[in-house]
């Protein structure tokens, strides 16, 4: 067996476990790093030191690539050491589902040292809040100052000084504030129904996340976010099409970003933020993450009052302790 046969049966019989966007991503992975490069090796002959070369081919970009794709776009493959390392992380799932079914005795990829993996290690601190905050309150009042690319045409460019500005829409606001205040993923929110709110419990029912159901408490700031946006439609994060969930927050969330010079955060940033604000208040690594849904969805199921009281203490805590750097404020 070759390893991209290898690869299409891991795909066929080896992700009962995983979702199917998860799938969707070793699909590409496998595509565009592992059978170029590894594909026509018998499973048998691989070793470590040709995971080793695979790590350093990838992370130099030997795969990269940028071809035109139908008529208007374009698929651009990049290359890199965090790729390289998650690529490699998949890898060795692979060959683990080798040897559970005896095609190999061992995994080449035990030893391998990958790359740090850097991803989720940036938070903000509590001046970065305040400028985040004094951005969205400007973005959603008087707007944001256009930024003009260098020669850009300037017959294109407002005239006048006042409509040199770009108010953002509330509902990407309201995305970016929910993001904060409950530590919930993007996909998460965006997806949001207000079917999904139960205002009277404070809570919100979510059918899917990447942890299967689950119900996220909510803070009183949350709260107060999802009572004064207006509901226009099915979804929470209103978008252009009324009845389909907005795709991305990835303009709004550019344009904020810079004009509060936090160029190099990211959306997952918050979540990640929300996160540290409460391991730093001393609640313990167990009250946060059952609050980020770490927690498997039977025992997220299973919250009884005695657990619900001090998690919701733990969720009002860190949103108003984010709410309050939002606005500028001291947090005592």
């Amino acid at each position: 067996m070759t390893i991209a046969q290898l690869c299409d049966e891991y795909l066929e019989d080896g992700c009962e476990h995983k979702k199917a966007s998860t799938i969707a991503t070793d699909r590409g992975r496998i595509a565009r790093h592992i059978k170029p490069l590894l594909g026509r090796k018998r499973v048998g002959q691989v070793k470590r030191g040709d995971i080793e070369k695979f790590l350093r081919d990838v992370a130099k970009g030997k795969t990269a690539t940028d071809e035109k794709t139908r008529k208007f776009g374009r698929s651009i493959v990049t290359g890199g050491k965090g790729t390289a390392t998650r690529t490699v992380r998949l890898l060795g799932g692979i060959f683990s589902y080798a040897v559970d079914r005896g095609y190999i005795e061992t995994n080449p990829r035990l030893g391998v040292k990958v790359y740090a993996d850097k991803k989720g290690e940036r938070f903000l601190s509590n001046a970065e809040l305040r400028k985040l905050g004094e951005t969205l309150r400007e973005a959603e009042t008087d707007g944001l100052p256009w930024q003009f690319n260098e020669g850009a045409n300037a017959k294109h460019r407002p005239a006048k000084l006042e409509n040199q500005r770009e108010v953002i829409s509330p509902y990407a606001i309201a995305g970016i504030r929910l993001l904060l205040l409950t530590g919930c993923r993007l996909g998460e929110i965006l997806n949001l129904k207000w079917s999904d709110v139960d205002f009277e419990r404070g809570f919100l029912n979510l059918q899917d996340s990447k942890t299967g159901a689950k119900q996220v408490i909510l803070g009183a700031p949350a709260l107060k976010v999802l009572a004064e946006l207006p509901r226009s439609a099915e979804y929470v994060i209103a978008g252009a099409k009324p009845n389909k969930p907005r795709s991305d927050l990835k303009r709004p969330w550019q344009r904020i970003k810079t004009a509060a010079g936090l160029v190099d955060l990211r959306v997952h940033d918050l979540r990640h933020s929300y996160a540290s604000i409460g391991a730093a208040a001393g609640m313990g690594l167990g009250i946060v993450g059952k609050l980020l849904g770490h927690a498997s969805p039977s025992t997220t199921a299973r919250y009884s009052h005695f657990a619900d009281d001090p998690l919701r203490r733990a969720s009002d805590t860190i949103s108003t302790s984010i709410d309050a750097a939002l606005k500028g404020k001291a947090n005592g």
